[in-house]
């Protein structure tokens, strides 16, 4: 509501000055309502130039306004060094004044623009030693950490801080996802959402919701790490590619998945575990089990006990990235000498 108060005032002193400036400068009935729809453009053009400049990296607008203002410097310094006594008449002098200031203008803009792109704040020789790629605290979250949903239990216990930014590519993906015929994906659109809702609650964290896009790039994979890159913020994941293009290019990674396999229990050789067999292994004879945080568990010789709780005794334990597998065998087939190994 005060952006459109605001609106409404700029357009009413665009108009009015526009009115006044044309009255003034000249004396027609008309003159009036002309200057007044020129000064509604003008202010319908600033308008639009707002909306379309909060897309744009902040380090992209510092450097193309550097880059206008030393364009016009160096424009002005030209024409007052050789130009001034050049052109005689008046109108010829204006518009070599006019070219020679859009002319270097303009590629002052342009060269500002694409160098503000490559412009990194943290390399500057009075930013300290100990700031790191991503000191602000800015966390970017992909569209599978947020359906996965385990993001909002970790922020539930308070160990997340800081501000998640939630570019938004990633909700129209979310939203495609939620409006799709498939029951399946439109459940995980649907959770998805709910994930966001619930995150945004959260009195700890601070969920931002950003219109940065960037037309050129079609993968949302691509978009997320230019992102990243353009605001010097980590992304949260568990997306093992995503995880690894990133890494490659410099990007710090969050990957959720790798923090609760961290956060499994360990489990030693030689321990005894109580678990259910639900179903066949790939090997002959083979049993397989869950525990309560999904690790399978490969039993020997269990698949008659399909369906029911046995006691196993682990023999070796597996991590991979896609998490963590403990082989075991039955309690009643562990050989005598299979501790003393253990204690040896």
């Amino acid at each position: 509501m005060g952006m459109f108060i605001l609106r409404i005032l700029l357009l009413a002193a665009t108009g009015s000055s526009g009115y006044f400036l044309a009255q003034q400068a000249i004396t027609s009935p008309e003159s009036g309502s002309w200057g007044m729809g020129i000064g509604l453009v003008i202010g319908l053009l600033v308008i639009f130039f707002e909306r379309s400049i909060k897309r744009v990296a902040l380090k992209v607008i510092i450097g193309g306004a550097v880059g206008l203002v030393l364009g016009l410097m160096l424009a002005n310094l030209l024409i007052s060094a050789f130009f001034t006594g050049l052109f005689e008449r008046l109108e010829v002098n204006f518009s070599a004044y006019v070219l020679i200031n859009s002319a270097l203008a303009y590629l002052g803009l342009i060269l500002g623009i694409k160098k503000g792109k490559e412009f990194e704040f943290p390399k500057l020789p009075w930013v300290s030693k100990g700031s790191t790629h991503a000191s602000n605290g800015h966390k970017v979250l992909d569209t599978s950490v947020i359906i996965d949903g385990r993001i909002a239990d970790i922020c539930d216990t308070g160990f997340m801080e800081g501000t998640f930014i939630i570019p938004q590519f990633i909700l129209q993906e979310l939203r495609h996802i939620a409006d799709s015929s498939d029951p399946l994906k439109r459940g995980r659109g649907r959770r998805g959402l709910d994930v966001l809702n619930r995150i945004q609650k959260q009195a700890n964290l601070e969920v931002k919701i950003v219109d940065q896009d960037y037309p050129k790039i079609q993968e949302v994979d691509a978009k997320l790490i230019a992102l990243a890159k353009d605001i010097n913020a980590k992304i949260i994941t568990n997306d093992f590619n995503l995880n690894k293009v990133a890494e490659l290019q410099g990007i710090p990674v969050l990957n959720i998945n790798q923090l609760f396999n961290a956060l499994k229990p360990v489990v030693l050789p030689g321990e005894i575990m109580n678990v259910k067999i639900l179903k066949e292994g790939k090997e002959p004879g083979q049993g397989v089990a869950y525990l309560d945080d999904g690790t399978m568990v490969v039993v020997d010789n269990a698949r008659r006990y399909m369906g029911k709780n046995v006691e196993v005794s682990v023999t070796s334990v597996l991590q991979t990235t896609a998490g963590r597998m403990i082989f075991t065998v039955l309690k009643e087939d562990i050989p005598e000498n299979f501790y003393q190994s253990f204690n040896h």
